[in-house]
This record gives C-alpha cells, structure tokens and sequence, in this order.
C-alpha cells in the first residue's frame, strides 16, 4: 500500500519571479511544520531547497527542488522553482508534477515579468492556483494599488482570503475575510467585511445550488462557505490572496492552511492523456487516479549527480510502483528495471520506500534509458502521450574545449547536461563545423559553464556563433543542367530540368498545394514538413528513368543543405522535375546527383532568392523612466514594438520582435540602459525576410569566409 492516502496528497509549486523569497517562503514552511529542525537561509547556505553549490555562490535558485512536509494530517509535496525567466524549463516541469501553483509576488514590486509567465503556464497545465504576497515586512508598500492590478491582470476571482496587518516593520499578521472577527485589529489595512461579500460570491460559484439559493435571497451561512471553499479554488472560480513575511514567519500558518484544506488532492484534478491510437491527437482519455487502475508516470526532471548519478523524478498520476519492478517507456516501447524508489528531502536527504502510488512524487536511479516528458507504464498500460512542452532556446555560442584532448569529454558532459536541462540544445553545424551550445539567455549558458568547469573539471572556450538564416525564393524559376564527363572507360552522364517555386509555410492542408492545377503533370509528391520542401515528379515519356527519379531528389537535398547564397540551409520551396535524358550505359545514380544539384542551384539563383533571419517575440519589463531609451535602441536593433502595458511598481512591459542577430549583446545594453533594473526574455516566433542591404552583407562575408577557408 502507499505511504499516503491519496485524497491527503497536496502537489505544490512554488512559482514566481526572482528575489520574491520563495526559497524562503518554503524554508519558514518546512520550519514551521516540523519537517527541518532550523529556519533554513539562502544568505547563509542553509536552505534544504538551495542545495547544489552554484546556487550557492549565485545566492538563487538554478533547478527546481522538491520537498515534503505534513501538515494537519496532509502530506504536501513542495516544489521551489527558479524565479529567473532564464530557467523556465525547470518551472514547467514541476508545474506537470504539481495540482497547485502557488504564484508568490513580492509586496513593493507586484506583479513582475515571470509572475505573468508562470501565471500562464499554471492557467495551460489546468491547475489551481494561490497568490502569495510576500514581503509584507518591507517598506514602499502601495497596498490597494497592488490588488487593484492583481486583479486587473488575473481577473477580479483574486480575492484577499486574508488581510494584513499592518506594513514593513509594523507587519503583525493577517485576519481573515472568510471568518470575518468581530473585533478587527487596528492598522489592517482594509475592512474585511467589504471584502468577505466578494469572497463569497467567487466561492459560490462554484457550486450551482449554493448559488441558486444565494439568489433567491438565502445567505449561505459560514459552514457551507467554508465546505465549498476547495472547489472553488480547484475550479478557478476563486484564486486566493494571502499575504506573508518569510523573513518574520507571519502568514505562514495561514498559507499551510489553506494548502491543506482548499488546494485539490490529484483526486481533486485528474490530468488527462492523449490514447497512443488517437489519428490527430483531439482524444482524451482522463486518467484514474487510484492505485488499482493501470500504472501511469511521468519524468518531469532528471538530475545526474556525481555521487548518486542520474535521478529521474517521476509523478505518479495512476497506478502503483514498487521497487525492482519492472516498466515501459512509452516513447521506446521497451521495458526497463526501476530499481530503488527514494524520496527526496532537497538535495543530500534521501530516503527509499518500497511502493509508490497516485499522485506520489518519487525518483529512480540509474535508469539511463529514462528522458525528461516520458511516460512510463505498466505491462498492462494502453500507450499513451502527454507532452512537455518547452520553449525552445534562442541564445547560442560556439564552443571548443579549451584544453587539448577534452574533445571527448565535451560530448558526454554536454549530453548530459541536455538530459537535465530541456531548454539547453548542442547542435553541430554541417557547414562552419561550429559546435553551437544554446540557451534561454546568457546568464543560462554562464550557469551552464560554470557548472561544467565545477561539476565535470571541463573548461570551454565560446564566441558568438553563426546567425542559423535560411535560404528560400520569392518567385519562381526553372533551369536544366548537363553532367557529361569522359576521362577513359565508362563515363558520366545526366542532364535535369527543374522548375522551382516556394511554399507557404502557413499551409493548414499542404496536400491541397500538391495538385493537378498547379503540376499538370504529377506522377508522385512528397513533402518534408521540416524544411517544408516539396518534391515534385512530373517526368513523362521516361526522359529520366524511375529508378534514377530518388538521386535527383538527394542531389536536390544535398544542395538545400549546403545553400546557394550564402551556405544556410534552404527551406520553403517545392522542386518538379519535369525534365531529362540519360545515357543507356553512362548514366548513374551520382551522375543524376550531380546534375540535380547544379540544377538546383541555377533554377534557385532564377527564382529571387531571399535570405530568412529568425525572429524572436521578447518580453522586456523596464522602468518607465527607461522607457524611451529602451525603444530607441530596439530601433537600433531592428526590433518592432508591438505593445506597451504598464505595471506595479512603476515598471512598464514592453512586447516587441527582435532579429536574433539583433540580440547577442542585449542583456549587458539593457542593464547597462536600466543600472541592472531591466528583464526581458526571448522566445522565437518565425524567420523573415532580412532587407536587401543586409543580405548583400550575409552574402560578402559568407564569400570572405569561403575564401579564407580555402
């Protein structure tokens, strides 16, 4: 049997911006529940959640941390999250892990850049959500401005459950606006009465009876307010405001209240699933939470530690584990061995159980076939999918080690910080030869550095890669090529004719594209949704001979990969050929190769060639006084401003379009700009056009290189 009953399992993740405290806030939690015998501190590298040594000297959090308390007969699993936007990877993952987000905000800042950001991701994942105002101790605090954009920004269902008590160092606790005193403390800071009408009328909501009694003009008393108040947490009708000062350890009794009583136990929000035979993924099946039904799990972090190595943390959603058991991975099809089951306290404190159950949240060791987003089942167990979905990383840098003889070091430490971290990607280009390791921003990859020179004794040297453009055509063009060679013997020969023309790439059907109309003469497409390259076979009268149609098609893809302009990859284009003769005895497969590609290139130089460069949607929260400044160097940057929206704090969020080329030096501009006030994140959006003068640029220094090379 499991350790827990599963309707006393509450998954919690601690989410929001940097330097709100919530390593702190779960710190005063695990303190105040008994879990830790001291008041765990990041200033003093005491915390349980902060445990790797380069959060240590970086004094915040890089990887998310799980923890466990009991509290009022409830087990509450606890996951402290980064608060930088760089480490956003780590927030998704817990929150897949978790039934409650617990959004923390810091009193005089409000509502910051990564509070927006985690807000959205909990809303996408479906869960129940709590705002934490902490900081109640500090000074500065505009009390009613705060919740008036608390409420402009997540909806007037963000209601006080509590309200403070004074502020900065005048902050002596909370009363409630459920069970309004009769008595109300001097210095709170508004009338809870004027609040609790609010309250429950978002708590009623949630439940259609109460609320047709309500409006018949029956007042629902406390009792009945108070049994519905998880339901309407768990179906978003109410998300709760509690205020809190970790530092003072004031709120925080409060805060385990309600997550113990209100927040919803994994009975409470089941998850559904995409069935392994749904055609075009629209069906859902819901899963069953209990510990009879099919075994159902899912790795939402790994973590390779030098003394333990690879730990995969998996939420339990249905069925049981037990140790030395054995599993499938969805993704492989193929059975793997779990051996130990251990439950995590941070980082060093470990321990193993023998069973696991739904919604428990436990980590295997050494399962190395185990990634991050698999699900892994019972033998019994329909395959199934439910998709983590990351952004995708935007900020390069070539790399080399910077020792001679570390070239095969760098490959196993660079692969395994990819299984720990799905928003770090290594790629190699096939032109420059660049080994290119990117990231969500540079303070991502300096982490990522350091870890590698501390954790793996590896030492690299970057420099800012290659802008990845793409290559496509604006128009249409045709060309034909003879490859004719004879040197003694057999010789070669082939000779191709090819018409070009591009592909939308916002296609909703791309075989509506691929028609009569457009090729009259069609024998057979295909379609590579990766480069969006269509492939057209149009021959008649067997001018080019069937079995010599697939090396036109690879001496085409060849030069797609290789490029035209300026060495990037072609994309967003569709190829017919139409066209050929062959040679009885001196035609070949290469010689066919080789005249496609030439014909290629010819047929794309005809066709208006454009060079694409990657876009990027950025996010940037700056004072307003900064606010000019800011735009007039997007301005410079090519950037698009797109929108302006005010926030708390006088800060102001500014969403615009940057070209990534555009970007590399960004982060030290803006804090140069905002005397280190200013974030931003970035997230790719498309490729466009790159202008005429521009591209003549790429196209030179492409030729400058070549011949440097040579």
């Amino acid at each position: 049997m499991a350790q827990h009953k599963i309707e006393d399992i509450r998954n919690v993740s601690i989410v929001g911006h940097r330097a709100v405290g919530k390593t702190s806030l779960v710190e005063s939690m695990m303190f105040k529940a008994g879990a830790n015998d001291r008041l765990g501190k990041v200033a003093d590298k005491t915390s349980l959640s902060d445990f790797d040594p380069e959060e240590h000297e970086r004094q915040f959090s890089i990887e998310s941390s799980i923890l466990h308390l009991n509290w009022k007969n409830k087990m509450v699993n606890l996951i402290d999250t980064p608060g930088y936007p760089d480490f956003i990877g780590q927030c998704i993952g817990a929150l897949r892990a978790s039934e409650t987000a617990v959004i923390v905000l810091s009193a005089p800042s409000g509502i910051e850049l990564n509070t927006r950001r985690t807000h959205q991701e909990a809303t996408t994942e479906g869960l129940a959500k709590i705002l934490v105002v902490n900081h109640m101790d500090a000074e500065n605090i505009a009390f009613e401005t705060l919740i008036s954009n608390i409420q402009e920004t997540f909806g007037n269902n963000c209601v006080p459950l509590n309200l403070p008590i004074g502020t900065g160092e005048n902050f002596e606790g909370v009363v409630s606006t459920l069970a309004v005193p009769e008595t109300v403390p001097d210095g709170t800071l508004m009338d809870p009465a004027s609040v609790h009408q609010q309250l429950v009328d978002s708590i009623i909501e949630s439940d259609e009876e109460m609320m047709e009694r309500y409006l018949e003009g029956e007042e629902p008393s406390l009792e009945e307010v108070t049994a519905v108040l998880g339901k309407a947490v768990s179906d978003g009708t109410l998300i709760p405001i509690l205020f809190t000062s970790a530092e003072k350890q004031i709120g925080i009794d409060e805060l385990l209240d309600v997550i113990s009583e209100a927040s919803p136990s994994p009975i409470g929000l089941p998850r559904t699933v995409t069935p392994g035979d749904s055609e075009d993924g629209s069906e859902t099946v819901t899963l069953s939470p209990t510990e009879n039904s099919s075994l159902i799990a899912q790795v939402f972090k790994t973590r390779i530690d030098p003394f333990v190595a690879k730990m995969s943390f998996l939420r339990i959603f249905s069925g049981t584990v037990t140790e030395n058991s054995s599993v499938t991975i969805a993704r492989t099809g193929k059975p793997v061995r779990v051996g130990q089951l251990v439950h995590v306290q941070g980082g060093d404190n470990q321990s193993t159980i023998a069973q696991a159950g739904p919604g428990d949240i436990i980590a295997v060791v050494k399962v190395e076939e185990l990634m991050i987003g698999d699900i892994i089942t019972g033998g019994d167990a329909s395959p199934c999918s439910f998709p983590l979905n990351f952004p995708k990383p935007m900020v390069g840098l070539a790399a080399q080690p910077k020792n001679r003889g570390d070239e095969q070091k760098i490959s196993g430490t660079l692969t395994k910080i990819t299984e720990e971290d799905p928003t770090f990607c290594v790629t190699r280009d096939g032109q420059t030869k660049e080994l290119v390791i990117t990231g969500m921003s540079e303070l991502h990859l300096t982490v990522i550095q350091s870890r590698m020179r501390k954790r793996d004794k590896l030492e690299i040297e970057t420099r800012i890669p290659k802008t990845p453009y793409r290559e496509t055509i604006a128009g249409e063009g045709e060309a034909s090529y003879r490859h004719k060679k004879q040197s003694g013997g057999r010789g070669q020969f082939a000779e191709v004719h090819l018409r070009l023309r591009s592909i939308p790439r916002e296609l909703d059907d791309v075989d509506s594209f691929f028609t009569k109309d457009v090729f009259t003469s069609m024998r057979a497409h295909s379609h590579d949704s990766d480069w969006n390259f269509g492939f057209v076979d149009s021959i008649v009268g067997g001018s080019i001979p069937n079995n010599f149609i697939p090396a036109v098609e690879k001496g085409v893809r060849e030069r797609m990969e290789q490029g035209v302009l300026a060495g990037n990859q072609v994309q967003d284009v569709c190829v017919e050929v139409f066209f050929g003769k062959y040679h009885p005895v001196d035609s070949s497969e290469q010689a066919f190769k080789t005249a496609a590609r030439m014909a290629f290139r010819d047929a794309f130089q005809n066709a208006r060639p454009v060079i694409l460069e990657p876009i990027c949607d950025a996010e940037i929260v700056v004072p307003a006084e900064y606010l000019g400044d800011i735009t007039s160097d997007l301005n410079t940057r090519r950037g698009r401003v797109n929108g302006m929206e005010p926030m708390s704090g006088d800060m102001q969020l500014i969403r615009a379009q940057v070209p990534l080329s555009e970007t590399s030096t960004y982060a030290r501009a803006l804090s140069s700009i905002t005397a280190g006030q200013g974030s931003y994140s970035l997230e790719f959006s498309h490729y466009d056009a790159v202008p005429p003068n521009i591209q003549q640029q790429i196209i030179d220094q492409a030729k400058k290189d070549s011949d440097e090379e040579e």
